[in-house]
């Protein structure tokens, strides 16, 4: 499968499988945790929660990515995507502390600030360095496998977690799977480009084999 596919490409896949993995263990039930777990909790407040991620990270992330993109080479979008996927892996282990509604909607507010500097960064590496001739293939790769594959084995394992363990437990091992998961991107940065390139890397054969 990733045979032919160049490192950047490949470690954000694999990275990406054990990112989704940790955040998808715990999404499908996450209003279960919101409506048992939090003083006050309710349907109402899963979805002003999932709404003060969702706008947050929607009105930060379009002057960000012009940040980004004005800003020469891959390096700053390496640091924006590094750090923050590194900060985010302490947004589950912040939901362990959460005892009331303004509480989970700090942190949501944060956790969409930190994936507004995230997303246009990622996306910005990987576009750059998908093979021009295959690039359906490879962005498929990521939506198959590193989030198809990885929410659906970590939801079930997720709500097994919690029935055993709780919440708590899976909170913490989510986060410290996130966090983990982000030193797989330090392998990177001798691959990065030094000065911005506007044509996408390895123009490899029409006709090579998958």
């Amino acid at each position: 499968m990733f045979k032919n596919i160049n490192k950047v490409v490949k470690v954000f896949v694999i990275a990406d499988f054990f990112y989704n993995s940790a955040f998808s263990s715990f999404a499908p039930i996450f209003a279960i945790f919101i409506t048992g777990q939090i003083a006050g909790g309710s349907a109402s407040v899963a979805g002003f929660a999932t709404a003060i991620y969702w706008a947050v990270k929607s009105i930060c992330q379009l002057p960000i990515a012009r940040f980004l993109d004005r800003t020469d080479g891959e390096h700053d979008d390496f640091w924006a995507m590094f750090v923050g996927y590194f900060l985010s892996g302490l947004v589950p282990i912040a939901y362990i502390f959460v005892r009331e509604p303004w509480h989970l909607y700090a942190i949501q507010g944060v956790y969409g600030f930190i994936m507004a500097w995230v997303v246009p960064a990622w996306y910005s590496i990987f576009t750059r360095h998908v093979n021009k001739w295959r690039i359906s293939f490879e962005w498929s790769l990521e939506s198959v496998f590193s989030v198809g594959l990885a929410t659906a084995g970590a939801a079930a394992l997720g709500g097994f977690m919690v029935d055993r363990l709780g919440f708590q437990t899976l909170f913490l091992a989510a986060g410290v799977l996130a966090m983990l998961t982000s030193l797989l991107f330090l392998t990177l940065r001798p691959s990065l480009f030094g000065r911005n390139h506007q044509d996408r890397v390895l123009p490899e054969r029409r006709h090579q084999n998958f």
